[in-house]
């Protein structure tokens, strides 16, 4: 479904909408983000992002996280609006929203021929849900990636199912849906999915990094894993991305993987003012030395590995930052 419209531009960088077709013949749109600068006329190559949103969000406010970021680093970013199963964005990590995810540079180049990616330098990154479908990604796609990064992100469906009810819901929020939020929640995944964790196991699996440890730590990509002790949704980090972080240590990996774990709040740190930088100029796409990338006390440090260059000076208070080097799985 080629052709896309030339969107506003902000700052240093210009939102350009496309349309695509899903895994299920559905149109859907995404939002490629370039700087101001690039478009027909001027067109060098450049390395590519793709980052799927979080459960309630979009492709366009995904795009409003990178900020000038694109811009300052001369990448694209793109934006999908996603299809699930059943519920449209909310895929949570559906077999064929990943598939779609792997074509995105396929979508975004016919909808813009004059647009031109790098594909030896093409990213994955998002948060939440986003992040979850990022690492499945890694595990589905991993001839597609030259650097994943996975911030705040569900890795074990089933677990995520049952600890649902427990997700913050003031009487508001109550009075707004009629029951906790949690278990509207509840109702959604098992719609999405075909039912409970306990009906169709196999598919929670299907859906969960937790599973596909074996596959991630096999691909060859350079990771990044992201973590928040403060995360108040995804409120059980240490049994999500922490338990994924440390079976993928415990594994015999390809690539280099790096875990950050700090304590901000919910998907604050996937955001242009906040600590985006750190995982950009992780893989190359900031200098270590932009501006944008906060200073402070750290405790631990990140060594340069194999695959991620420029590991910044660092960081945010309280960040703690744990790097395993890859080996060789020829």
């Amino acid at each position: 479904m080629p052709g896309g419209s030339d969107g506003a531009s902000h700052g240093g960088v210009r939102v350009w909408t496309i349309s695509y077709r899903a895994h299920n013949g559905v149109a859907r749109a995404a939002y490629i983000v370039l700087p101001s600068w690039y478009g027909p006329e001027l067109n060098p190559l450049l390395p590519a992002v793709v980052s799927p949103h979080g459960r309630g969000g979009s492709g366009l406010s995904n795009a409003r996280f990178w900020g000038d970021l694109p811009a300052t680093g001369r990448f694209a970013v793109i934006n999908p609006d996603g299809m699930g199963r059943r519920l449209g964005p909310l895929s949570y990590g559906y077999a064929g929203q990943v598939d779609d995810l792997a074509r995105m540079p396929e979508y975004a180049a016919d909808a813009l021929p004059w647009l031109r990616l790098d594909r030896s330098r093409i990213y994955a990154l998002g948060t939440s849900m986003g992040g979850q479908e990022t690492l499945l990604l890694v595990a589905r796609h991993p001839d597609l990636l030259a650097g994943a990064a996975a911030m705040d992100s569900v890795t074990d469906l089933g677990r995520r199912y049952r600890q649902l009810p427990g997700v913050p819901c003031n009487a508001a929020c109550r009075a707004r849906w009629g029951q906790p939020f949690g278990r509207v929640l509840q109702a959604a995944l098992r719609r999405e999915v075909g039912g409970s964790p306990d009906q169709r196991p196999e598919a929670y699996a299907a859906r969960s990094a937790i599973r596909q440890v074996g596959s991630i730590a096999s691909s060859g990509v350079p990771l990044q894993l992201w973590w928040s002790s403060n995360d108040q949704i995804v409120f059980d980090q240490a049994h999500q991305s922490a338990r994924l972080a440390r079976a993928l240590e415990r594994t015999r990996t390809c690539g280099a993987i790096v875990s950050y774990a700090g304590t901000w709040r919910h998907s604050q740190a996937m955001w242009a003012g906040s600590l985006l930088p750190v995982a950009l100029a992780g893989f190359g796409l900031l200098p270590g030395s932009f501006p944008g990338i906060p200073d402070g006390h750290y405790e631990g440090r990140c060594v340069a590995t194999a695959g991620l260059s420029g590991i910044p000076r660092l960081i945010a208070s309280g960040l703690v930052c744990r790097s395993v080097a890859g080996t060789s799985c020829a």
